[in-house]
């Protein structure tokens, strides 16, 4: 790495993170390829170091001064390391403020584990297809061209790719943040941050034919079917109906689909779709006409720029850049524990479909995404799509196991087949 350090501000979607985490909870995501054929950690790391440049702003540590935190270059290129059948265990702060990411192999698996302040979904998934390719140069010595996110490790970094471009894309009509608590998923917290992980297995032509069929995107249909599963956990749990809890899915929005961005950095809002339980019970088929409509309500250019804006205006409000960070941090937290968390029963978040060069596609089996679980919130889901399979990982760090069931039984029950996979068996248990 280079002896000069270079420094970015945290984006705005990125100083939360810091702020709220604490010695039981990090924000972590992962990514993850698995190969044909095994891995060698030597030519990984091999791997890693070339690639690592072609990332600056990634490859990052967490700082702070006395105002904000932000981010510094690492000294050194991170070691790889063996992977663990329990993935997005906590990123403690004092691994965050030596390296903000992680790089792990399995028998056939190489996975990035990623703290939030750095990068989403969308730069993950670059940097690990940018990776993978470099490591197929050097094992197999196989030429990949640069396309369908797979970058050139000798080209220069654009400088817009650090940008933050929440504060390009910021207007003047700043959109409400005010919505009702959620309905909460309790469980029997598994000891030593156990992460369960159950991986549905689908074929994307009939999930596709499901949504088709209804006139619905896919984000719709399952965000609608685990509104529906949730429903039925909280019929179970609050018999009472006037007493129940609106059922609502945290679904992150990628806003380069709106405005022209190629930054790496976080560009990533959400929306919150979902029913008022207390009003009756509903059929999945109403449910999912129901988040359709919502969805073709919230996410558009004008409502995402309106949240854009009020992230933006928070951040520049003159009284508050002149706090302390300590001041700061406490009122992040205070506003969290209000307005985070509780808004929603569960994260959704789908990457959509992979696509490689035919050249790299050859050696590759499969992706998988894994959000991990959050501070309060018991369970989560990252979904992505490859090689015509549909990966639905559900993570959770309760031992309860209702939620995947019902959700994955009423999957099937819209005419998708799902395998399902359990990473307790790797953990033996």
């Amino acid at each position: 790495m280079s002896d000069k350090r270079f420094r970015l501000p945290l984006d705005n979607a990125a100083k939360i993170y810091p702020a709220v985490r604490n010695r039981k909870w990090s924000n972590v995501f992962r990514l993850s390829v698995t190969l044909k054929d095994a891995v060698d950690p030597i030519i990984l790391q091999s791997a890693l170091a070339v690639t690592i440049k072609r990332f600056p702003s990634m490859a990052m540590k967490l700082d702070k001064n006395f105002f904000w935190y932000y981010l510094e270059e690492i000294s050194v290129v991170p070691k790889v390391r063996p992977d663990t059948p329990s993935p997005c265990s906590i990123m403690p702060l004092s691994e965050i403020k030596t390296c903000a990411f992680r790089v792990l192999y399995g028998k056939n698996r190489i996975a990035a584990e990623f703290f939030h302040s750095i990068t989403d979904g969308n730069g993950g998934l670059i940097f690990l297809k940018t990776l993978t390719a470099e490591y197929l140069l050097q094992k197999e010595n196989v030429e990949i061209p640069f396309i369908d996110g797979v970058l050139d490790r000798a080209g220069k970094p654009d400088k817009n790719e650090s940008e933050d471009s929440f504060l390009k894309y910021h207007g003047k009509v700043a959109g409400s943040r005010q919505e009702e608590t959620a309905y909460r998923i309790q469980g029997t917290k598994e000891p030593d941050g156990l992460r369960n992980i159950i991986t549905g297995v689908a074929d994307l032509n009939s999930a596709l034919a499901a949504s088709k069929t209804r006139s619905v995107s896919l984000t719709t249909l399952l965000v609608s079917v685990m509104i529906y599963s949730i429903m039925e956990i909280q019929n179970k749990n609050v018999p009472d109906k006037s007493k129940q809890k609106p059922i609502k899915v945290l679904v992150p929005v990628n806003l380069r689909k709106y405005f022209k961005s190629s930054s790496f950095r976080n560009f990533v809002l959400y929306v919150t779709p979902g029913i008022n339980a207390s009003m009756g019970d509903y059929a999945l088929e109403e449910i999912i006409q129901i988040i359709h409509h919502q969805m073709k309500i919230q996410v558009t250019e004008k409502q995402m720029k309106a949240r854009v804006t009020a992230n933006v205006k928070t951040e520049q409000n003159r009284f508050l850049r002149i706090l302390p960070l300590f001041m700061k941090n406490l009122g992040m937290k205070a506003a969290y524990s209000m307005i985070g968390e509780k808004k929603s029963c569960i994260t959704m978040s789908n990457l959509g479909r992979v696509t490689l060069p035919e050249e790299m596609d050859r050696f590759i089996e499969r992706f998988d995404f894994t959000l991990g679980v959050q501070s309060r919130s018991h369970n989560n889901c990252g979904i992505i799509s490859y090689g015509g399979r549909l990966y639905i990982n559900m993570i959770r760090n309760i031992k309860e196991s209702e939620l995947e069931s019902l959700f994955f039984e009423n999957l099937k029950s819209l005419g998708v087949d799902v395998d399902i996979e359990d990473n307790r068996e790797e953990l033996g248990v």
